[in-house]
This record gives structure tokens, sequence and C-alpha cells, in this order.
């Protein structure tokens, strides 16, 4: 059953991550149009920091970081009295209060912890993606539309969210369908954060038997396994093409692009 599980993992992260790198990636693009010179360089330095790390070394390197330093901060509320250094060499050593989680936790509560460590990495990474999506899209919506806002006496917000971000999603969908397909093809990932996914899973059960599973002896039959991963990885990315495609349709309705144009003519 675990396979099953690792499916459910895989789904869960997916449904978790989407939004989050999503919010994200509006907050980064909105940042970098700000007309407030920091605001602008945050967002356009979370985005070129993180665009231009590979993807396995940010994994590797952030999911560590954040995981020491959240025990860091513990580690000064909770043992204030601790005389001895906390970094010694290559060792990280904090007091048993304040890790995450405590050593005496039900393993439930550290496989959660991992998942949502890596979740939110994920978030981060393929946020700064959407962010560089999100902003070029912004910057394709007609400047005279804009003017046209502000002539009638909108205000800046009003006008960023009425007339802006409404059309921004046109210009914004084909570049943030690329990345929800990059993001399902990373989902094996996951193995190099120590969360048992299918990947790891279609090793272990694929592999000839092991003694962990002496019950059930068999050959090696990691390719079977594998291919199995093969036809699933397809079928999830033909779905959400068909899903994107009728959001693509629906957003593009009427609108003065080439594919609203489309649609005009098709009805002709």
């Amino acid at each position: 059953m675990q396979i099953y599980y690792a499916v459910g993992t895989v789904l869960l992260l997916l449904a978790l991550t989407a939004p989050l790198a999503l919010g994200f990636g509006f907050g980064a693009a909105a940042l970098a149009r700000s007309a407030i010179a920091p605001f602008r360089w945050i967002g356009k330095t979370y985005i070129a920091i993180v665009r231009g790390v590979p993807d396995i070394a940010f994994f590797l390197f952030f999911v560590i970081a954040l995981d020491q330093a959240l025990e860091y901060i513990r580690h000064r509320i909770k043992c204030p009295d601790w005389d001895g250094p906390v970094w010694r060499g290559n060792d990280f050593v904090v007091c048993s209060a304040a890790k995450l989680p405590l050593n005496n936790s039900p393993q439930w509560v550290h496989d959660s912890y991992s998942f949502l460590v890596a979740t939110f990495t994920f978030a981060i990474v393929f946020g700064a993606f959407a962010g560089n999506v999100l902003f070029g899209a912004m910057r394709a919506v007609p400047r005279g539309q804009l003017e046209t806002a502000e002539a009638y006496g909108m205000s800046q917000r009003q006008t960023f969210w009425r007339v802006l971000v409404p059309q921004m999603w046109v210009f914004a969908l084909p570049g943030l369908s690329n990345l929800w397909m990059v993001l399902i093809k990373a989902t094996p990932l996951l193995f190099l954060l120590g969360i048992q996914d299918i990947v790891y899973w279609a090793r272990e059960l694929g592999g000839a038997a092991q003694p962990r599973f002496t019950a059930y002896p068999h050959p090696d039959w990691r390719m079977w396994y594998f291919l199995a991963l093969l036809v699933f990885y397809l079928c999830f990315t033909k779905v959400s093409e068909i899903v994107l495609d009728r959001i693509m349709a629906r957003l593009t309705f009427g609108q003065a692009t080439a594919a609203g144009e489309a649609q005009r003519k098709a009805q002709i």
C-alpha cells in the first residue's frame, strides 16, 4: 500500500505547492513593478537569484538552511542558558528541546514536518519562475488601457486590481501551463529530501527480494514499475493539458488576442 500512499503524497504536494507558488510569484511580480525602489529590488532579486540557482542545489541547500534556522531560533528561546557553541565544525548542535520535530515525537510528526518543509521549498523555487511569468504578463497588458483607467479617475490600486490583474492572466497562462508541467516532472525531487515518494517505492518494490520483503520474493521488476510511473505521469500531464486548454479558451473568449480572434472567427 505504500506506493499508493506515495501517489497521494505527490498529488497533495501538487495541490499545496501550486497555489503557494502562484502566491509567491504574484507577490514577487507586484514587487518587481513597484514604483518604490526597495520593493522593486526585493522582487527582482528574489526572481533572479532563485531562477539562477540549479533546482537540485537549491533544494539541498535551502532545506538544510531552513531547518537549522528554525532550530536555532527555538534554541535561543528555549535554552537561554546554553553555553556551548552551536556550530562545532561540520556539526550543528542544539539542545534537545529545540529540535524540530522533537526526538520523541511520533513518526507521523517527522513525516509531516519533512513534507511541509518540502512543500515550502517547492513553492519558493517555482514561485520565482511564476513571478517572472506574471511580471512579463503584467508588462504585456497594453499601457493605453491603464492610462484610460487612470483618466477615468481610478487610483493606481484600482487600476491594478480592476484592469491589470484581470487581463494579465490571458498572457500569463501559457507560461504558467508550462510551469505546471515542469512542477509535475519535478515531484521525484522529493526523494532527495528524504520523503518516500513513488520513485522511491518503485525502486524498492521493483528490485529483487530484499530482507524487508522476504514474504514476496520476485526477480528484478524495476523496469515494469518505472514503466508504470511513465504511464502515470503521461496520463497526468495529458489531463492537465485538457484542463488548461479549457481554462485558456474561457479566459480568451471575447479578448483582443490571437486566441480570442480565432474563437470569434470559428463562430462565424
